[in-house]
Formats: structure tokens, C-alpha cells, sequence
């Protein structure tokens, strides 16, 4: 249940035993003003989001142990009369934007030289006989010890597993595509994930976060492993997956079906292999903008948003895509540009690495700096591994992103307002009016005292 502050409450903090009864909501016991409070939880949702990538780099035996070392500063930071000087933090937060380019790049070379470097592919999205086997959530690794499995017991003729959600670019990868089990992908987004996995009659896998407690229609069918966890539901344990097979071969068979393909499997190494190209369509006006549009679906109504903004998109341009959001638009037909798609899927939501890889390299290229390329940034986020992201590109001192239809809850209008000037951060708004503000390029940056000067 969410935890709703009566408007006269400006902060809420129960983190230590001088914490008045129900929490601190005014100012802290300790000393700590809302503005200190909420750069506190700014800097803890960004770790967070940072833990996730690490920890899917852990899970294939890749580690940095710089990353780990940053954590444990900054989780320490955040404890009672340790910190309270607010630029310290906005540093922190700035810090964790780098930190956490580190473990995008980190769990990029982790995923490439264990499953092999993405190769564009269209995925089908309709259904193969036999018994099948969803799996949801963000770990490669659950995914190809599973198909490693059904491929040992021979049955990959009877077993067919899909993807769901933020699994999907993992037919992109050569290690776990030449696995015949692996067919297509079913289903959308994490949002939807109630209905879709009622509707499938197959077992389901939930490998990360973006799983949901599972309704009757599918509980009895439904299987968690490595960091997730579900209420009453089994847990792989060591990744054998004999208990999660068994049950699959109990479930009715799936009859074949077309459902026609996506496309996925887009990475800076493939992109930049045609880099030349690119920077002549750019050059000669066939490419007159690229959107970066990506991130995270919710339930927020401000979602239609992003639908209606790729679908006024001129076909004089690129739109690059990384995470769930994506699923809200990317059936359609963009069509291409002189042989190039004009939708790019990257993949996961970390695989915004690659996206950021090249535009450093356009920029690099063409003389200039990220900010003066034709680009536009929009995200859309639910949780703490986009609030990371966000933090990484600041870090990059991207200026003019649009980061949804309203700011972040754990940051009071005062810290807001600091970043808004700094980096001329944006919320969405009518997508006509915002498409045209973005092609024409307008950035005005508000020049600043000290970040945290206003906050005293």
C-alpha cells in the first residue's frame, strides 16, 4: 500500500530510534531539513538501479570491484548524522550517474562475450507446437542454463520456450539463439503480465524484478529463480530447472500459430559498423533527427504520450529504443531510411549503453558535443534501474531530456527545480507542441549559483 503524506507533511523519515512517532514529516530529529531528505532517497533509488546491473554482471562471473566500493559509500552516506551537506550529495548523485555507466558497460561486455555480440533479428511473436515454457524478467543467464537443460534432456522437439517483457532481445544473442528450444516472444510489458501469463498455457519462469504476485488463473504453473521471489510460489534453486520442465510437459500443448515478428537485436557495435553511412544521411539531409525514445512502461495514463509522439515522428527520422515502454509502439511499420530501419530496438533497458556509445561516437565525428547533435531524449520510468539511467546521462551533462508527464515523487519542488535549471530537464507535455521544440533543437540552460545554494 502506498503511503500517502497529508500536504502539511514534507518529508517522511522513520530511519532511526529518535524518529518521532509515525516519522519525522516536518524536519528531522537529527537535523535533516525535506530537501536533505529527498536528495538522500534520490541517491538511494539511483544505487538501487545500479545494484540490478551488477548483480546481472555477478550472476556470469564478471565483476568490478570499483562499483561494489561506490555502493557501500553511498548506501553509508545516507545513515543517521553521517552527511548533511547537500552539494556533497548532488555530487553523490552525479558520482552514481558515472558509477553506474560503469556497470551498464560492465553487464555489456559480461552479456557479449558470454552469449555472443547481438546480431539484428526478427523475432516471431506467434506460437510453435508443443509444450511451452515463458520466461519473464532481465537474466540471460536463467535463460540459457534452461535451455542448456532441455536441450541435455532432448527435448527441445517437445519444449518450446518464449520470452516475455525485457527477455525478448535475447534471441539477438548467438549463444542462446542456436538453442532450438528457443522459439518467439509472447506477450507485451510487465503491465500486462496478469492477463498474458492467464492466457498462456504453459509454464512461466520469473528470472528479475517486474513480477507480479500471480492471480488463480496461473498459480499452480508459475516458477521464480535466481533474485526474484513470489508468495507461495516455487524457487529454483541452483538453477535446476527439472521441477520447472516437469510441470511444462504436464501443461496442454500449444498449437502452431503466425503472429507475425518483431524486430530486436540492435547494439552499438552493429550501428557504428555503418557509421559512415550514417554520418552521410545525416550530412545530406536524409536523416534529420534521431529520437531517443525508451524506458519503462506504467500505468500512468500519460503512457498515450509516447505512443502518439513515435507515431508523429517524420519519416525523415530515427527512433532508437531500449526497455519495456517500447512495446506500446514497436509493431508498427516506421519503414526505412535508404535501406536503414527507421525503429532501432537496443534491447534491455541497460542497453541504453549502447545508445549513449553512439552518440559519443556521431558527436566525436562530426566535431561537436552530445547536446548540439540532432537528438532528442525521451524516457518514461516505473523504477530505481531507470532513475540510474537518468543519473548517467547528467553525469554526461546531457542537457534537455524529457523525463515523463510529471517529476519524481522523492524529490521535493526545491531539489527538482535545482536540476530542472542545471540540466533544463523537461516533462512531457502535447506531443505536437514537443515534437516540434525538439526539431528544432532549442536547449536554454538557466545559468546557476552552486547546486545546492537554493536549498539552504
Amino acid at each position: 500500500m502506498a503511503i500517502r503524506l497529508p500536504k502539511e507533511y514534507e518529508m517522511l523519515c522513520n530511519q532511526c530510534s529518535m524518529s518521532l512517532t509515525g516519522g519525522c514529516t516536518v524536519q528531522g530529529v537529527c537535523g535533516k531539513d525535506p530537501n536533505l531528505n529527498s536528495l538522500q532517497e534520490a541517491l538511494l533509488y539511483g544505487i538501487k538501479g545500479t545494484s540490478a546491473y551488477y548483480y546481472h554482471a555477478l550472476e556470469v562471473g564478471y565483476d568490478d570491484p570499483k562499483i561494489g566500493h561506490f555502493l557501500a559509500e553511498a548506501l553509508y552516506s545516507t545513515l543517521t548524522n553521517v552527511n548533511f551537506d547537500k552539494n556533497r550529495f548532488l555530487e553523490l548523485i552525479l558520482e552514481n550517474g558515472r558509477v553506474h555507466l560503469e556497470a551498464m558497460k560492465l553487464l555489456d561486455k559480461a552479456y557479449v562475450e558470454t552469449f555472443g555480440r547481438p546480431e539484428p533479428v526478427e523475432v516471431p511473436t506467434g506460437t510453435a507446437e508443443g509444450h511451452g515454457i515463458l520466461v519473464t524478467g532481465h537474466s540471460y543467464k536463467a535463460l540459457y542454463e534452461l535451455l542448456k537443460q532441455i536441450k541435455e534432456m532432448d527435448l527441445e522437439d517437445e519444449l518450446k520456450v518464449y520470452t516475455h517483457a525485457e527477455m525478448f532481445p535475447a534471441h539477438a544473442y548467438p549463444e542462446l539463439k542456436k538453442f532450438k528450444a528457443l522459439y518467439g516472444n509472447w506477450g507485451g510489458s510487465w503491465l500486462h503480465q496478469k492477463k498474458e501469463f492467464a492466457e498462456f498455457p504453459g509454464v512461466i519462469l520469473g528470472t528479475s524484478n517486474c513480477v507480479q504476485q500471480p492471480t488463480k488463473a496461473y498459480q499452480d504453473r508459475i516458477f521464480t529463480v535466481g533474485i526474484a521471489g513470489l508468495e507461495g510460489v516455487p524457487h529454483i534453486e541452483d538453477y535446476n530447472f527439472e521441477p520447472l520442465i516437469n510441470r511444462a510437459l504436464e501443461t496442454p500443448r500449444m498449437k502452431a500459430y503466425d503472429g507475425g515478428k518483431l524486430l530486436t537485436g540492435f547494439h552499438h557495435t552493429n550501428v557504428l559498423a555503418m557509421k559512415d553511412r550514417l554520418l552521410e544521411l545525416i550530412q545530406g539531409g536524409k536523416i534529420r533527427h534521431i529520437f531517443v525514445v525508451g524506458g519503462c512502461d506504467t500505468p500512468h495514463k500519460g503512457m498515450g504520450y509516447y505512443e502518439r509522439l513515435t507515431e508523429l515522428i517524420p519519416k525523415d527520422a530515427l527512433i532508437l529504443s531500449a526497455a519495456c515502454g517500447k512495446f506500446r509502439y514497436n509493431a508498427r511499420n516506421y519503414g526505412t531510411i535508404d535501406g536503414i530501419p527507421r525503429f532501432l530496438d537496443f534491447g534491455q533497458c541497460n542497453n541504453v549503453y549502447s545508445i549513449i556509445e553512439i552518440a559519443i561516437a556521431l558527436a566525436n565525428e562530426l566535431g561537436t558535443d552530445v547536446n548540439s547533435l540532432p537528438v532528442s531524449i525521451v524516457l518514461s520510468w516505473m523504477e530505481q534501474k531507470a532513475i540510474a539511467i537518468l543519473y548517467s546521462l547528467l553525469y554526461l551533462g546531457i542537457k534537455g531530456i524529457y523525463i515523463g508527464p510529471k517529476p519524481p515523487e522523492f524529490l521535493t519542488s526545491n531539489v527538482f527545480e535545482v536540476l530542472r535549471k542545471q540540466f533544463d530537464l523537461k516533462l512531457t507535455g502535447d506531443p505536437e507542441k514537443d515534437l516540434r521544440d525538439m526539431l528544432n533543437k532549442g536547449i536554454s540552460v538557466e545559468e546557476s549559483a552552486p547546486l545546492a545554494e537554493e536549498l539552504d
